[in-house]
């Protein structure tokens, strides 16, 4: 059993924070060649082989080469046998995100308490161990297929032997020290050897959000397992008359942690109209609910959407008139508008500032995974002046792919 140690500061921030989260440590994908998936990755969008593991390594099961870039962390990760889950999950859903890892306070408590909790056991807590010492790692369920890691760096402390951590309201970009001094010192996790091989970076510095995909009727019952395990809130919502076209439409629930540093948009498809929503175009092609797209933040939209369109990477596009309208709609920015709107860049307005946001076309053959590349410029929303503009280009790549 798990003792409560709380002091009053704690149980106010328990309420923030019940599972210790930290920051996002990792986005794990199942892909069918890890080999080719990052060449992709480190030409395409400029991220670094950091690590390998595999058979080289000892590892008889998978090959996954960890991707870094700044602060953001892929792990692309490939089954060696058709027996692996992987191989299952590759065959149903196609390349797609398997996990996406928390770095947390303490493992065996957060497993402990997000099940008591209400979630489901994917891993219980267990050592991951090398020569550079001990990680704990234990997974829970999520939507779909998709898995949540809680990793901690504490040498195998047991979930009978734990306290409640102390937790801070926010997230952090914390390291990989623990509480009582001990250090993993490998590069990434156990198993996995550094191996570098440099990618000329674009810019993109964090993810900024992850948005899940649902089925029908179940958004607000994902957004109810964020709220009642991890104790995040309704941080913005949208409904059908804010994403519709007079052919589809969504509806939106952005979950939030107390920090505001870790933020799960959810989506369902609103009821059908004249065509499919993209939500049920995703959901049809990634046989069940999954991470829709992930939103990388940079420091310079411009600089950073322009090298990606130098190394072939396709963007969504919206007629001139949306730049025509710029002005009235969103007021004075800093940046040249011509030069926005040679790019594709989108920009939208809140009461604290505004944002630059763009949207890739999916990464895979299927119209599954996609990526938003963002910058931020006070505004704490996610663009909702530009949905329906969006939501046009869209509709006509799903018209081209004869979806819609």
């Amino acid at each position: 059993m798990i003792t409560e140690t709380n002091t009053a500061i704690d149980r106010d921030t328990a309420v923030q924070n019940p599972l210790g989260l930290k920051r996002i440590h990792h986005v794990e994908f199942y892909v069918g060649n890890a080999k080719q998936a990052e060449f992709y990755y480190r030409k395409a969008f400029g991220f670094s082989r950091a690590a390998y593991s595999g058979l080289e390594t000892g590892n008889r099961e998978t090959t996954s080469y960890l991707l870094k870039q700044n602060n953001v962390n892929f792990v692309l990760t490939t089954p060696l046998h058709p027996d692996h889950p992987a191989a299952e999950h590759i065959k149903q859903h196609g390349d797609g995100v398997r996990d996406i890892a928390f770095q947390v306070e303490n493992a065996d408590y957060a497993f402990e308490e997000a099940v008591k909790r209400g979630a489901t056991a994917v891993i219980e807590p267990r050592d991951l161990t090398d020569d550079h010492g001990t990680v704990r790692h234990a997974a829970i369920q999520t939507y779909g297929d998709t898995i949540h890691s809680f990793i901690s760096y504490e040498n195998g402390n047991r979930a009978s032997s734990i306290s409640r951590p102390h937790v801070s309201k926010g997230s952090s970009n914390g390291g990989s020290s623990n509480g009582s001094g001990n250090t993993y010192t490998g590069v990434f996790l156990p198993g996995f050897v550094e191996q570098t091989v440099e990618g000329e970076q674009v810019g993109i510095m964090i993810v900024d959000h992850i948005v899940g995909n649902v089925e029908l009727g179940k958004m607000n019952e994902w957004c109810d397992f964020y709220r009642d395990v991890l104790g995040f809130f309704r941080y913005i919502t949208f409904d059908d008359k804010d994403i519709s076209t007079e052919y589809s439409a969504l509806m939106s629930i952005v979950m939030s942690d107390g920090g505001h540093n870790i933020k799960f948009p959810i989506n369902e498809p609103a009821e059908s109209k004249k065509g499919k929503s993209q939500i049920q175009e995703y959901i049809d092609f990634y046989r069940s609910a999954g991470a829709q797209h992930i939103a990388l933040l940079c420091r310079d939209i411009r600089i950073t959407v322009a090298k990606l369109m130098e190394n072939g990477v396709e963007f969504l596009t919206v007629p001139d008139t949306y730049y025509e309208e710029m002005p009235d709609r969103v007021g004075p920015i800093d940046e040249d508008i011509e030069s926005l709107k040679k790019l594709g860049i989108l920009v939208d307005r809140d009461e604290e500032g505004y944002l630059l946001q763009i949207f890739t076309k999916p990464v895979e053959d299927r119209p599954t995974v996609f990526y938003e590349i963002l910058q931020r410029k006070g505004c704490k929303g996610f663009g909702k002046g530009n949905f329906k503009a969006l939501f046009v280009s869209i509709e006509e790549e799903q018209r081209r792919r004869g979806n819609l």
